[in-house]
């Protein structure tokens, strides 16, 4: 069965002191949600970035931040397995729901394919 990222996402200037007090119990629940439904294979928030690179010198720099600027940031995530697309979305849309935020939602493929 196909799996999928669900990303959620932060502005960079993200508080969670300001949070709703109601969103993380909110959160909980819909993680129960989806583990008594099968769907969830895991899930978690996430901390502060550091971006890897190798520039044409051959070192690998490591800075703070993410790679690429932007006004928001991936705030955590969740593994999903579903049949399709279609159902990973209307978890998602639960997500959205619970949080107030945005989240994306992609199949994760390997490649070669695991067969």
């Amino acid at each position: 069965m196909p799996q999928y990222f669900v990303a959620g996402y932060l502005p960079d200037d993200f508080d969670p002191s300001t949070m709703d007090p109601s969103v993380g119990p909110a959160i909980h629940a819909l993680n129960k949600e989806m583990l008594a439904a099968g769907v969830r294979k895991f899930a978690c928030g996430l901390g502060a970035t550091k971006s890897l690179q190798k520039p044409t010198d051959g070192q690998v720099v490591v800075t703070d931040g993410p790679y690429l600027e932007a006004k928001e940031h991936i705030g955590g995530f969740w593994i999903l397995e579903c049949a399709d697309m279609d159902e990973a979305v209307a978890w998602a849309r639960k997500g959205v729901a619970v949080t107030g935020g945005r989240v994306e939602v992609r199949e994760i493929f390997f490649v070669p394919a695991e067969d």
